[in-house]
């Protein structure tokens, strides 16, 4: 089959728009926010709360909450009760279920199940929490948030604090919120999540309310990258967020400046503690950033940079490329680099080694912000070593009557060597491998010019 001019080109131009298209990077989803709530219908919740029986208004106040949750997006609800199953006395502390698991459109599932659940035993709220585990299933794209409501204190011996310490450090859920009913149980719930005490009808509503409102307000993130000028102008860094409470990374960013000169709107989670880890060299954190729900959160990083360029003098061959070691001032390595690269650092003092033969060290190197510091080393010569025996070869360079060690001979072989080194004196030392007397050792004092070649005959 034969194709027209006007075929081709409109073949040849679809497939270029494919494969821009194709070459798309894959933006992530939003997560999809899972809310647990956990219920207390122990015995006690068959006490009267201002004239009615405070399951009764948890249960009505709850399912008021899930009617207004119908429509958001992205959000599935699941409901775990304990004390509901066994009577009390005795008393039976593996009196928690998950009544209704997480899935789409199942608030109405939740309300019906609320209707036929009556209070009577106990509270095994630890071991409630850490059934929470297995309620959230496979991590996936979710955040998982729990809503704790009793009006009571943990009563089978469990460790709330630790049972809510382990969901947040394996990355499992959020810090828990707890809604105290009635009395103020704040000094004993405290270490396990963000307590709320509702000393009446009214405030119990508002604060359910309210919480639900932090979980899912949008908040946005900006971190401005200060320059020498106090302006937000650095960019192009990699910000690497850590959840404080599981130490685990949960957003990495490459810090952007939009179309209008201004650093990029972030969406993150706004329930989370989080350390920044700016990837400069060294790097910078900017610690304990903890958001304002439905706000619009600014912070800030002092991050001038300039740039180090090691260069050679001279002539020398494209493939003598040594790497460059730049060091703190405490003598901490923070990067290497190549020869002739151009590579960003803070603005401040640091020690740079140049893996050369023999290696060259300069201390306190300045480099400006906005500025190129460009430090120019001698090119090297060649020492070019003729041989046809294997021997035990040494070489030194030589500097303030002193002797030191840079290089071993290859003893394996017999065949001829080659070495870049930097201009200077030199020496080497050698003993053909299968003499057995010292009187044989040969010495060798030589010098090396820049850009030229030294042949020395053993």
């Amino acid at each position: 089959m034969k194709l027209s001019v006007l075929n081709i080109v409109f073949v040849s131009a679809f497939l270029s728009l494919a494969s821009l298209s194709m070459a798309q990077p894959e933006i992530k989803s939003e997560k999809t926010t899972r809310i647990l709530f956990i219920l207390d219908a122990s015995k006690s919740m068959s006490g009267k709360w201002q004239g009615q029986v405070k399951f009764k208004i948890a249960s009505k106040i709850l399912s008021d909450v899930l009617d207004s949750l119908k429509t958001t997006d992205k959000l599935q609800v699941a409901l775990r009760v304990y004390g509901h199953q066994r009577n009390y006395p005795p008393q039976n502390c593996n009196d928690t279920k998950l009544e209704v698991a997480f899935a789409a459109n199942n608030f109405d599932r939740i309300k019906q199940r609320l209707k036929y659940i009556k209070p009577r035993g106990t509270s095994p709220i630890a071991m409630s929490l850490e059934r929470a585990k297995s309620d959230f299933g496979n991590k996936g794209n979710y955040r998982n948030i729990i809503i704790l409501i009793s009006d009571g204190i943990e009563e089978c011996d469990g460790d709330i604090c630790e049972a809510s310490a382990s969901l947040q450090k394996e990355g499992i859920a959020i810090k828990p919120f707890i809604i105290g009913i009635g009395a103020d149980n704040s000094e004993i719930f405290d270490c396990a999540g963000s307590y709320f005490n509702a000393p009446d009808i009214d405030s119990f509503q508002s604060t359910l309310n309210i919480i639900i409102k932090k979980v899912l307000s949008k908040t946005t993130l900006q971190v401005n990258l200060l320059d020498k000028n106090g302006r937000a102008k650095e960019s192009n860094i990699n910000m690497a967020f850590t959840d404080l409470a599981s130490g685990k990374i949960v957003y990495n960013f490459v810090h952007t400046l939009n179309n209008k000169g201004l650093p990029d709107t972030l969406v993150v989670d706004p329930l989370l503690e989080y350390k920044i880890t700016l990837g400069t060299f060294p790097p910078l954190e900017i610690n304990n950033v903890s958001l304002t729900q439905g706000k619009h959160n600014i912070v800030y990083a002092n991050c001038p940079r300039g740039k180090l360029s090691v260069v050679l003098s001279g002539n020398y061959p494209s493939e003598y490329k040594p790497k460059v070691i730049v060091k703190s001032i405490k003598n901490k390595i923070i990067n290497t680099q190549w020869l002739g690269e151009k590579t960003s650092y803070l603005q401040g003092s640091y020690k740079i080694e140049v893996l050369s033969l023999p290696i060259i060290e300069l201390d306190k190197i300045n480099i400006e912000a906005d500025k190129t510091t460009t430090i120019k080393i001698d090119s090297p010569g060649i020492l070019s070593i003729q041989k046809n025996i294997r021997v035990y070869g040494f070489l030194f360079y030589l500097t303030d009557n002193k002797q030191i060690k840079i290089l071993d001979l290859n003893e394996n072989s017999s065949k001829p060597e080659s070495v870049y080194l930097q201009p200077g004196f030199y020496r080497l030392v050698y003993r053909p491998i299968y003499s057995t007397q010292s009187a044989y050792s040969q010495t060798e004092d030589f010098e090396i010019t820049s850009s030229k070649t030294t042949k020395i005959k053993l």
